[in-house]
C-alpha cells in the first residue's frame, strides 16, 4: 500500500507558503500508507520537475516554486524494485506528446508479460508501476484514449494519477482509495489516498479553510481537472477480476503462487485479499488474521483501513485471538 496526495490551485487566491505547507503536511500525513520514499511532480517554466527520494516525507523539505499551480505526490511502501535505487521510486517521468508524471496505488501483476507481448522497451525501473508510463508512452499521446487503454491492459489493483507539462491533473480510479476535495470559493482542489490522511493533514495545517465539497471519483472513471478547473470526465472497462499471472514468484505467508501458471499451490484467496496478506508484515499483522477477518465478513477495504489505523487495529483484529 502506497499513498497519493496532491493539489491543484486555479483560483490563485491561496498564499504560496500556504500551499507549500499543504504539500508537506500531506505528504507527512500519507506516511501511513508507506514511507520507504517520497517525491513530488509540478511544472516550474514550462518544465516538468520530479522531486524524490527513498526517505520518509517528514525527513524531506519539499519546497515549489512561487506560481505552482499543480503539485503530485506519493509516499512508498515498497512491494517491488529497491527504494535505494531512486529509479524505482514515484513519482515516473514519462513523454507521450509531452513530459508527464505518473503515481501509482496498488499492485500490478502482468508488467513483465506485457514487457515481452507487446516488445516494450527494456528498462532498468524494477517497480511494477513503470508499466503504465510504457503503456500510455505506447500510445504517443496523453489523453482519455491512452489512458483507457492502460486501465484496460495491465492488471491488478490500482489507482493511478498523473500530471502533464500544461498542469492538467488525470485520475484513473480502480479499486485503490480515493479522497477528492473541491473548495469553490478558494478555486483549490486536493486529494490524498483516504479521508483520515487529509483530516491528518489540515490538523498539522493549523489553517482555518472554508467549507469544501467532495468529489466522487468511482471505480472505473477517468477524471481530468484542468488548469482552469473544470473537470471532465471518461470510462473505461473494469475487469471482474484480474488474473494471476507474471514471471513473478510471490511469497505471501503461507501461500506461495506460481502466477505463470495463473493457480495457487497452497492456497485460494483471491488477488485482492493476497494484497493484504502480502503486506501484512509490514503491519506485524499475522496473514491468518487477515484471512480470519475475512471469514468474519468484513471488506476489502475496511481490512486495509483496519491496517493503516493502529487505533482501529487494536480492537477488531484482537477478535482473531478469541
Amino acid at each position: 500500500m502506497c499513498a497519493l496526495f496532491g493539489l491543484l490551485d486555479y483560483g490563485k487566491r491561496v498564499p504560496w507558503k500556504v500551499l507549500q505547507k499543504m504539500v508537506q503536511a500531506l505528504a507527512n500525513a500519507s506516511e501511513v500508507r508507506g514511507n520507504h520514499a517520497a517525491g513530488i511532480a509540478y511544472n516550474k517554466a514550462d518544465t516538468l520537475t520530479i522531486y524524490k527520494r527513498p526517505k520518509p516525507a517528514q525527513k524531506l523539505h519539499f519546497r515549489i516554486p512561487q506560481g505552482t499551480s499543480a503539485v503530485l505526490g506519493h509516499t512508498r511502501l515498497t512491494t517491488q524494485g529497491d527504494q535505494k535505487f531512486n529509479q524505482n521510486n514515484h513519482p515516473f517521468r514519462g513523454h507521450a506528446g509531452a513530459d508527464f508524471a505518473l503515481a501509482h496505488n496498488g499492485v500490478l501483476y502482468n508488467d513483465d508479460q506485457l514487457r515481452r507481448q507487446l516488445n516494450l522497451p527494456d528498462t532498468q525501473i524494477e517497480t511494477d508501476s513503470y508499466i503504465a508510463v510504457q503503456l500510455i508512452e505506447s500510445q504517443k499521446n496523453l489523453t482519455f484514449d491512452s489512458l483507457r487503454y492502460m486501465a484496460e491492459t495491465v492488471r491488478g489493483y490500482f489507482t493511478f494519477t498523473l500530471l502533464d507539462r500544461a498542469d492538467n491533473l488525470y485520475f484513473v480510479k480502480g479499486e485503490s482509495p480515493l479522497y477528492l476535495i473541491h473548495f469553490p470559493f478558494l478555486g483549490l482542489y486536493a486529494y490524498s489516498s483516504t479521508k483520515e490522511i487529509m483530516s491528518a493533514a489540515f490538523k498539522q495545517l493549523s489553517v482555518k479553510f472554508p467549507p469544501y465539497e467532495v468529489i466522487a471519483v468511482n471505480e472505473g472513471e477517468l477524471l481530468r481537472i484542468a488548469p482552469d478547473g473544470r473537470i471532465t470526465r471518461d470510462r473505461y472497462t473494469v475487469h471482474e477480476d484480474y488474473p494471476l499471472y507474471s514471471s513473478h514468484w510471490y511469497g505471501l505467508g503461507s501461500c506461495l503462487f506460481d502466477w505463470t501458471k495463473q493457480v495457487p499451490t497452497t492456497c485460494s484467496e483471491d488477488s485482492d485479499y493476497l494484497i493484504l496478506i502480502e503486506l501484512s508484515g509490514y503491519y506485524g499483522v499475522d496473514p491468518e488474521d487477515i484471512r480470519y477477518m475475512r471469514e468474519m465478513g468484513y471488506s476489502y477495504d475496511e481490512i486495509e483501513d483496519m491496517l493503516v489505523n493502529p487505533e482501529c487495529y487494536g480492537a477488531e483484529f484482537a477478535l482473531a485471538e478469541l
